[in-house]
């Protein structure tokens, strides 16, 4: 089970855009992420007639590396370390991710 998945907000912990928040696009592989708004880089595209693009400066949205970004937490307004807990439900065993500081579950409305 991952830590990060798709649609959590996060909060980027080093590099150029340290401190910025998005929200994960989807994952790419299993040590990167697509993050909304970050690391977005302008990438020169030729023109290609034949497929109908135009050349130009295109903006383009690069993955991050997992270990650099953080699950963000509404209550305490920072990003935080997250840990998988198994839970009994109804007699099956589930697991959750809880914040490390709070114990707080992960994506539940407060």
């Amino acid at each position: 089970m991952n830590k990060i998945r798709k649609g959590d907000e996060v909060i980027v912990l080093a590099g150029r855009d340290k401190k910025r928040r998005g929200t994960v696009l989807e994952m790419v592989g299993e040590d990167r992420v697509l993050v909304e708004g970050v690391n977005v880089v302008k990438k020169h595209a030729r023109p290609n007639p034949s497929l109908g693009t135009a050349g130009g400066i295109v903006e383009k949205t690069l993955p991050i590396h997992i270990s650099n970004v953080a699950v963000f937490n509404s209550a305490s307004g920072k990003g935080e370390r997250v840990s998988i807990k198994v839970e009994q439900v109804e007699g099956k065993r589930k697991a959750v991710r809880v914040f490390r500081s709070s114990g707080a579950v992960v994506g539940a409305k407060a």
